[in-house]
């Protein structure tokens, strides 16, 4: 029973992406403040991210800082850069919680702004980097489906994680202590189909206890350092 447990367990990572069921009609609510226009046109935001750059995410349940090695998953680094710089992630949820497995984010608060992102894939990266504890990592339902949904390993994942290939691309360095005491009650109960239509509103209401992101904010970018410059050979001399 065990081994059947932990086998649905990482297939309902694998299959995180997969387009939404139909909602049920929801109760006319009053305009939404338009969607920030940057966020509406994904393939415009392709900025290539630092080197290496740190990112602080402010929750409801504290503060932690996101370490990003590009060399290690360049494609997802780029996009991860660009969300952040662009506030994808403000309000978005910590929505599915697996303990001693992954605490899983990413589908925005905005239903709009997750229509326009839900088939804006990024190409794959090699996993370079194991599926270790602390370690960030992009979902997927599948070759070449990356697309904005994240998730945290809480424990060492990488026998079950690597030859999937999950692509770490970052590693918490401050705060792993906040990211375990995220709530963990619901965990894989919210239905991401819903999310995706609903946004914010259909967690609020039906599972309100689930943290948040407040803000995310790139604190640090470093470039690497150049490559030492090669001694000119010394010109031959005469015998």
């Amino acid at each position: 029973m065990k081994a059947l447990s932990t086998l649905l367990v990482f297939a309902s990572l694998a299959t995180a992406q997969t387009p939404p069921k139909a909602a049920p009609k929801a109760a006319p609510q009053a305009a939404a403040a338009p969607a920030p226009a940057a966020l509406m046109n994904p393939a415009a935001l392709t900025a290539k991210a630092p080197d290496l750059f740190k990112v602080k995410f402010t929750t409801t349940k504290g503060d932690f800082v996101v370490e990003v090695h590009r060399d290690w998953s360049p494609r997802g680094a780029d996009r991860f850069y660009n969300l952040v710089k662009n506030g994808f992630f403000t309000d978005a949820s910590f929505f599915r919680y697996v303990p001693n497995f992954i605490v899983q984010f990413g589908i925005p608060a905005d239903p709009r702004v997750a229509r326009v992102w839900q088939n804006a894939n990024i190409p794959d990266d090699p996993v370079k980097q194991h599926n270790v504890a602390g370690t960030l990592v992009f979902a997927t339902a599948g070759p070449k489906t990356r697309t904005t949904q994240l998730f945290i390993n809480l424990a060492n994942n990488t026998q079950s994680l690597d030859s999937q290939g999950f692509s770490p691309f970052g590693t918490i360095a401050e705060g792993m202590e906040i990211v375990k005491s995220l709530y963990s009650g619901y965990g894989e109960s919210p239905d991401q189909g819903l999310i995706q239509q609903q946004g914010k509103a259909y967690l609020s209401k039906n599972f309100p206890k689930l943290d948040l992101i407040k803000a995310t904010e790139v604190i640090s970018e470093e470039s690497a350092p150049a490559a030492p410059a090669k001694a000119p050979e010394a010109a031959p001399k005469k015998k």
